[in-house]
């Protein structure tokens, strides 16, 4: 009875149904080894060598792997088709040929499949591999760069940029693009044109609209009536004339389904429609593909296999009948360059399970399902057949012309099930539907009105996750494998913050960026990104050897490193000043030097960091000249990560009250520090209190704090204030000891510290004393996701100080940023839960070094 491994409980779950009791099957829960955090895990003066540890959370379930070895004597790996899969398999076998679980005599196959269905499965079986090395060594050197890259140039950031946190290979090259365009926006001029509309209508007396081409004679470009005055004289001309139509051009067109989904435009499409991040979509694929229900979701293809296409007309046909079908199958060619890479499309594995029979999956499941499954049957379909229409409405003496487009859908083909969000919705479709009346060449047609429109050019959108990942495949940086993790990663860093589903890039990403384009250029090059990715996957395929390909990255990178040791900070804010000197100092209009401070007249404007990790533009002239600005540009009473913060105005006595920014986060503070009074008062702003609401009456309540609520009835006074864990409400007694006796109850919204009233104080410090005022019994879970598949106990959603979390036991692991609490599935819940148990795990391996306590002893002895 061979042992099959794969990676996740719920793919074992699924493939031990096909298999019966003729396997034994298990999963690894993931990778079992990676580098450790350490110098030296990837050693370049010894050929590459590197050193691998097994995950402590691994070590139960590779423990189990063993222990069934010992029963049944051949083991097949079965992890996912791709470089990552191979890696795990391989990672698999190293671990248990070191521990001797796998004997001399042992058989070791590969397996691999591209759904998880009982024919692809039993399939797979017959056909075993071995582990593909040129699979692994691609692998090798992806890890081996990111490795050097990361745990090298991330050093260089921290002790040269304070408040940096890391550099990636791809990841710094993605946070380029963002930076730059929001540099783009910064810099755009937006210009302004007109435009002249008419409705007009026919002798029949139906309207359509029509928008002026001509005038004077002459084709009009989209800038030639700049001005108002301009545009009235063009809407005189346009009134001042009979009209009639000159040209009538009907053309019939055609629209063609698109192509089933990939990895990158399923991500794009899942957050065009459904507002999804990378990550929420690639969760959401994965517990579908381990049900069963799609196929694998890393992939560059786009090609169907021949069944599958053949299940989709049947399908089709079925549904809509004959006239949605096409004559012959539709063929899509793969552009992937990496064929590891192109595995077959995402589609669903079965094509007559249509949405409305899995109603029992999780919603964001559910959603994604119905988009792939309607994409995948659009992608056979019948074109769409169109009519276009164009219309010339002029003069009699040609001056004026005006035109009017319309299109009339003949016949909807595959528009019937489905039709392609859009990325910027600023962008209207020129092809909507819109008929125009019926029209001959010579009628003559009335005047309804003429307007004109003012326009302005509008700056390029900025990114969102969909486009970005669309940017990042077009320049080839990444692969579908890494795009979820690559823009995740930027935003958990702080690098970028995402606001109504744009990426914005935070100043500390711009520093980052500045600093990397000025010493690290080559490095966050978008070619030698491409052209990098293009030869590690040709490692793939058995034209590179991987340490060549890493010899020659680490000879040049090292080198760049080295220049750096010598940099002081000062010479690299001089740096960042001139690489971004047109966006920090914008030329003036009166022509003077942009540098200069106009505060003071003397000192130099300059980039400057604080202790908290923010940037600032602050006058060299300090601390005679406190003028400070933030990078964006001149902010009124200043900028809250410059040393005097931002002034919000004075108390009644005349003190100021700033808006300042700190090690610990943002803060009031009440006058200024002096040798008399060296620690001015200062109050918190609560977490979740929007720092744009703080104004001079709400810092004034802070600094009032604690508030006096009033008198309990059963006597004792209860205040509200804000501790180290958030705003609280606190009633203070006298306990039989005569000493005080505090109860604390927290307070969920910031804002209630300043407003709460007696009765609803009274009612939560109820509420907490009847839970106790440790830690009682739970609180009522946000969701109930029910018993842990293996270990057994509840596991849920709860609501936490610091955001929601999944609890099981006594561990509680936070959610990411991007996932909502009802999102949460107990695949999802139990990935985290291990995730966190490992962790623990590493802190409990702490106490180890007290075996070397005999140095203690000795000591004792001879004091003694």
């Amino acid at each position: 009875m061979p042992v099959v491994v794969v990676e996740s409980p719920a793919k074992a779950k699924t493939i031990n149904k096909y298999l019966g009791d003729d396997y034994t099957v298990l999963a690894s829960y993931g990778h079992v080894r990676d580098l450790p955090a350490k110098d030296g895990s990837v050693d370049p003066e010894h050929d590459f060598e590197m050193k691998w540890e097994v995950d402590p959370k691994a070590q139960k379930h590779i423990r189990a792997i063993a222990d069934a070895l010992k029963d049944d004597n051949a083991l097949i790996l079965a992890t996912d088709p791709d470089r990552e899969g191979e890696a795990i398999s391989w990672h698999l076998e190293e671990t248990l040929r070191k521990r001797r679980a796998i004997k001399k005599d042992t058989p070791v196959e590969r397996v691999v499949f591209n759904a998880i269905t009982k024919s692809a499965v039993t399939e797979a079986m017959k056909n075993p591999r071995d582990v593909d090395m040129e699979l692994v060594h691609a692998y090798l050197a992806r890890r081996a760069l990111d490795y050097l890259v990361g745990f090298n140039l991330s050093p260089v950031l921290w002790r040269k940029l304070p408040g940096a946190k890391s550099a990636g290979r791809v990841q710094s090259v993605c946070l380029r693009l963002i930076v730059e365009r929001e540099m783009e926006i910064e810099s755009f001029n937006p210009r302004e044109y007109w435009t002249v509309k008419a409705i007009l209508e026919t002798p029949r007396g139906q309207e359509f609209e029509a928008r002026l081409t001509v005038l004077a004679g002459n084709k009009l470009d989209k800038f030639d009536i700049n001005t108002s005055e301009a545009a009235e004289i063009a809407v005189a001309a346009v009134q001042s004339r009979d009209l009639h139509v000159a040209n009538v051009e009907a053309r019939p067109a055609s629209r063609n389904p698109y192509a089933p989904f990939m990895t990158s435009t399923l991500q794009q499409e899942a957050s065009r429609k459904f507002g999804f991040g990378a990550r929420q979509t690639m969760s959401a694929a994965q517990r579908l593909y381990e049900a069963g229900y799609i196929t694998y979701m890393r992939t560059d293809g786009i090609d169907m296999a021949p069944e599958a296409v053949m299940a989709a007309r049947d399908t089709i046909k079925a549904r809509w009948g004959e006239k949605y079908l096409p004559k012959s199958p539709r063929m899509y060619k793969n552009k992937a360059k990496n064929a590891q890479e192109a595995h077959e499309c995402i589609r669903p594995t079965d094509m007559s399970r249509d949405p409305s029979k899995l109603a029992k999956l999780e919603p964001d499941q559910r959603k994604l399902y119905d988009l792939i499954w309607k994409r995948t049957i659009a992608s056979q379909m019948e074109a769409a057949r169109l009519q276009r229409t164009t219309v010339d409405i002029a003069s009699d003496d040609g001056q004026v012309v005006l035109r009017a487009n319309g299109q009339v859908m003949l016949f909807d083909g595959f528009m019937k099930v489905y039709q392609e969000g859009r990325d910027d919705p600023r962008n209207g479709d020129s092809d909507d539907e819109r008929s125009l009346p019926q029209m001959a060449e010579g009628e003559k047609i009335a005047r309804k009105s003429v307007m004109p429109e003012q326009h302005f050019t509008q700056p390029p959108p900025r990114y969102t996750e969909a486009t970005l990942v669309k940017r990042m495949e077009e320049l080839g940086i990444g692969r579908p494998s890494t795009y979820a993790s690559i823009v995740t990663t930027i935003q958990d860093r702080g690098y970028v913050r995402k606001e109504k589903g744009r990426l914005i890039p935070e100043d500390k990403g711009r520093l980052v960026t500045a600093f990397l384009q000025n010493f690290f250029r080559k490095y966050v090059g978008y070619n030698f990104t491409a052209q990098l990715e293009e030869e590690l996957d040709e490692i793939t395929v058995g034209k590179e050897d991987y340490k060549a390909v890493l010899d020659r990255f680490w000879r040049d990178f090292s080198a760049a490193i080295a220049e750096t040791s010598e940099l002081r900070i000062t010479e690299v804010l001089e740096k960042i000043n001139e690489f971004l000197e047109p966006h920090l100092f914008p030329a003036r209009e009166d022509g003077s030097d942009p540098r200069l401070c106009q505060a003071c007249g003397k000192g130099r404007l300059s980039l400057r960091t604080s202790r908290a990790g923010g940037a600032f533009i602050g006058c060299s002239n300090y601390p005679e000249c406190r003028y400070t600005r933030p990078l964006s540009g001149e902010v009124e009473e200043g900028d809250i990560a410059s040393p005097d913060g931002k002034l919000l105005g004075h108390d009644p006595d005349g003190q100021p009250v700033t808006l300042r920014s700190g090690r610990y986060g943002p803060y009031v503070q009440l006058g200024d520090a002096t040798e008399d009074n060296p620690k001015p008062k200062r109050a918190s702003i609560p977490k979740g209190m929007a720092l744009e609401d703080v104004d001079l009456q709400k810092a004034l309540d802070l600094l009032s704090l604690p508030r006096l609520i009033g008198e309990h009835p059963e006597g004792g006074p209860v205040e509200a204030a804000i501790g180290r864990y958030g705003p609280y409400v606190m009633h203070t007694t006298t306990g039989e000891d005569g000493k005080p006796k505090k109860l604390y109850a927290n307070l969920k919204d910031p804002a209630e510290v300043l407003t709460i009233g007696m009765n609803r104080a009274v009612e939560l410090l109820a509420q907490k004393a009847a839970r106790g005022n440790g830690r009682g019994a739970a609180a009522k879970p946000l969701k109930e996701l029910g018993e842990h598949p293996t270990e057994g106990g509840p596991v849920n959603v709860m609501a936490g100080r610091y955001g929601p979390y999944v609890k099981w036991g006594k561990i509680n692991a936070t959610l990411p940023k991007d996932v909502e609490p009802e999102s949460v599935t107990m695949d999802m819940a139990v990935d985290l839960i291990t995730a966190k148990a490992a962790t623990k795990g590493k802190k409990r391996k702490a106490p180890a070094k007290k075996k070397t306590t005999a140095r203690k002893k000795t000591t004792t002895k001879k004091a003694t």
